[in-house]
């Protein structure tokens, strides 16, 4: 069974991504899983060409130094014949209706005069990318659910009207991790693409930078929960009562994230500088993802009338 998870290279990866997601594909993800970093996707909204190319470098070293099985690893602009090919296929299957009921869309163009036509076939796009590889399973957070049940729909609408394709794969709502907030400002979660990276850890930070990013953690009842939450996602320990000793607390997390941060960060800062080898893990990632997607690309295609 085919599970799907993506990461986004909107900026650097943060503890939010590597405890609440990372971590868990390394530790429950098989070789037949796909983790890849959604390239394409990052292209929806006003982007800077030479970042985009640095941080899907960056995340992909990321990806393979938290321990994800590297052949199950892939980058999704390496498959963009592939996906280009489907994703034609996908928007002949989808109406306008349905990409405009989508509710990031619909957030995310409001009150903005102007935005790409992406921002509205994205979810096609994501389709492809789940039905191109013959994904079961596709693990989500609550605001995702409704691009899944777009993937469903279409594969359903596909796979009656021409010929059996398509998997219809599941939307699976995994088991909550942590839930890392902005140190600076816990009412918001740690976010990547934030204005301000004060409150955020990113895994490539200076285990100094780490410390003065934690000893600036606001000291509200829910900074001090975050701290906590943060505190035992590290050590796998239930935090003791940590309320009059704040500064203690600080410490104490500073130093637990550095040393869960470190292997990662280490391992990361190798595969950066050695340029061949991570170029030979991308290549490696895309012919395994490619060899698997074929065979049912060719079958679309040739239902759809079009080979």
């Amino acid at each position: 069974m085919i599970r799907l998870s993506a990461i986004t290279p909107s900026g650097q990866v943060h503890l939010g991504n590597y405890l609440g997601a990372l971590r868990t594909w390394a530790r429950e993800g098989t070789e037949e899983d796909v983790y890849f970093i959604s390239d394409l996707h990052a292209m929806t909204s006003s982007h800077n060409p030479q970042r985009l190319r640095s941080m899907t470098r960056e995340q992909l070293a990321v990806l393979v130094a938290s321990g994800i099985d590297p052949a199950s690893v892939c980058v999704q602009s390496d498959l963009i014949r592939e996906l280009g090919a489907l994703n034609w296929v996908l928007e002949c299957t989808c109406t306008y209706g349905e990409a405009a009921r989508m509710i990031q869309f619909k957030e995310k163009s409001l009150g903005r005069e102007s935005v790409r036509l992406s921002l509205l076939t994205y979810p096609v796009l994501m389709a492809a990318d789940i039905l191109l590889q013959g994904t079961a399973e596709v693990p989500v957070g609550e605001d995702q659910l409704q691009h899944v049940e777009l993937a469903r729909a279409l594969a359903r609408r596909f796979n009656h009207a021409y010929g059996d394709a398509f998997i219809v794969p599941t939307a699976v709502v995994p088991k909550v991790g942590a839930r890392v907030k902005d140190l600076s400002d816990p009412a918001r979660k740690m976010d990547k693409s934030a204005q301000s990276s004060t409150g955020v850890v990113f895994v490539l930070d200076e285990p100094d930078l780490v410390r003065r990013k934690v000893r600036r953690a606001v000291s509200s009842t829910d900074g001090i929960a975050n701290l906590v939450e943060v505190l035992a996602s590290c050590t796998g320990k239930e935090p003791e009562d940590y309320t009059s000793r704040f500064s203690e607390l600080k410490d104490v997390v500073a130093e637990a994230v550095i040393e869960e941060l470190r292997p990662v960060r280490d391992r990361t800062l190798e595969l950066l500088a050695d340029p061949a080898e991570l170029d030979r893990i991308r290549a490696a990632g895309a012919d395994r993802a490619r060899e698997r997607a074929q065979h049912r690309l060719n079958a679309a295609l040739r239902l759809s009338g079009l080979s």
